[in-house]
C-alpha cells in the first residue's frame, strides 16, 4: 500500500543513446555513418552509474538495440549493477516513419539483443522521440501482443516533433483490442490551460532548478502522482563534439549541458526515485492489480485510431 505520509516514489529513467543519434541530427547523419563518430556512450553512462551508486539508487535504462549491439559490456554492467533494462527501439527510428510490420521487426530485434545480453526479461518500452501519437496508436497493440507490460512514449504536450496534448497526464492503463498496457507518460503540470513539460531532458536543463523542483513537488504533493523523470546519457557530457545541425538544433541540444550532473545530483537528494518497474510493482502484481489510487484506468485510447 502507498504510505500517505510520504510523497510518491518517482520513476528515474535514462535514454541510452549517443549524441550523434538524436532526432535533431538525423537529417545530416545517416545511420550508416554512426560508426564514424567518436562514441561517448560508455563514459557518459558510467558517470550516471557512478552517481546512482553514490546515491544508493536504481533506475530504468531505455537502451537502443544498436548501442547494446556495439557496447555489450556496458549493457551487462548496467544490468549487473541492478538497474532495470528496457527497450528504446533498435536504431532510434521514429514509429511515425514505420509500418506496423517494420515496427514489430525493430521491436523484436532490439528486445532480443537486450535479453540475450542480460538474461533479464524486458517489459518496458519508450519510443524514440516519444513517437507514439494519435496516428500511431497501433504500436500499443503490437507492444501488448509482444508481451510488454508498460510504455512511456505518449507525451501529453504540443511540440514541433512529438506530442499528444489530449492524452491522459497521469499513470494509467490503456485498453486496446489486443489487451491492455500501462502508460506512464513523461511528466507535465497543468498551467494556464495547457500541459507544460517537466519530464527532464532539455526541459530540465533549460528551466531554473528551483522552478523544476517546484513543478515536481506539485506533481507529488498536490496531485499525489509519481513523476516520470528522464535524462539522456549524452546530456551529462558538455565536452561532446559539436555537430553543425543548424543554429536552433545545436542550441537546443547543447544548452546547459554543464549543469546536468550537478542538477541531477541535487534532484536525487530532493526527491524519492526508483526504477519504473519498481514504481509499478511489476515484480509482484499483475497489471490489473496496480493500486487504484495510483492509476487512472481509462479506455479513452481504444477508439482514437
Amino acid at each position: 500500500m502507498v504510505n500517505d505520509s510520504q510523497p510518491p516514489i518517482n520513476a528515474l529513467s535514462i535514454d541510452v543513446e549517443d549524441y550523434f543519434q538524436v532526432e535533431a541530427f538525423s537529417g545530416i547523419i545517416p545511420r550508416q555513418d554512426w560508426r564514424r563518430f567518436e562514441p561517448r556512450i560508455e563514459s557518459n553512462t558510467t558517470r550516471l552509474l557512478d552517481l546512482f551508486d553514490q546515491k544508493g539508487l536504481k533506475a530504468t535504462f531505455f537502451i537502443l538495440g544498436w548501442v547494446a549491439e556495439h557496447h555489450q559490456r556496458l549493457i551487462r554492467k548496467i544490468s549487473d549493477c541492478g538497474h532495470e533494462i528496457a527497450c528504446h527501439g533498435y536504431d532510434h527510428r521514429l514509429i511515425t516513419s514505420q509500418t506496423p510490420e517494420t515496427f514489430r521487426v525493430d521491436l523484436r530485434r532490439a528486445r532480443k539483443i537486450l535479453e540475450d545480453l542480460t538474461g533479464e526479461e524486458v517489459v518496458g518500452y519508450r519510443a524514440p522521440t516519444y513517437s507514439i501519437n494519435a496516428k500511431t496508436l497501433w504500436a500499443l497493440d503490437i507492444l501488448i501482443e509482444e508481451g510488454f507490460r508498460y510504455d512511456s512514449s505518449i507525451f501529453p504536450i504540443h511540440h514541433d516533433r512529438y506530442g499528444m496534448p489530449g492524452a491522459e497526464r497521469s499513470l494509467h492503463v490503456i485498453r486496446r483490442e489486443a489487451g491492455q498496457i500501462i502508460e506512464f507518460p513523461p511528466s507535465t503540470i497543468r498551467m494556464a490551460g495547457q500541459n507544460l513539460p517537466v519530464a527532464g531532458g532539455g526541459y530540465f536543463r533549460l528551466l531554473p532548478y528551483p522552478m523544476f523542483r517546484w513543478c515536481l513537488k506539485r506533481i507529488n504533493n498536490i496531485e499525489g502522482m509519481p513523476a516520470m523523470f528522464m535524462v539522456h546519457a549524452w546530456e551529462v557530457d558538455p565536452d561532446q563534439p559539436v555537430i553543425n545541425g543548424g543554429r536552433f538544433n545545436v542550441w537546443r541540444h547543447r544548452i546547459n549541458l554543464d549543469r546536468t550532473m550537478p542538477r541531477l545530483s541535487q534532484l536525487l537528494d530532493d526527491f524519492r526515485f526508483a526504477p519504473v518497474r519498481e514504481v509499478l510493482y511489476l515484480n509482484e502484481l499483475e497489471v490489473t492489480a496496480i493500486e487504484p489510487q495510483m492509476i487512472s484506468s481509462t479506455a479513452a485510447y481504444a477508439r482514437m485510431d
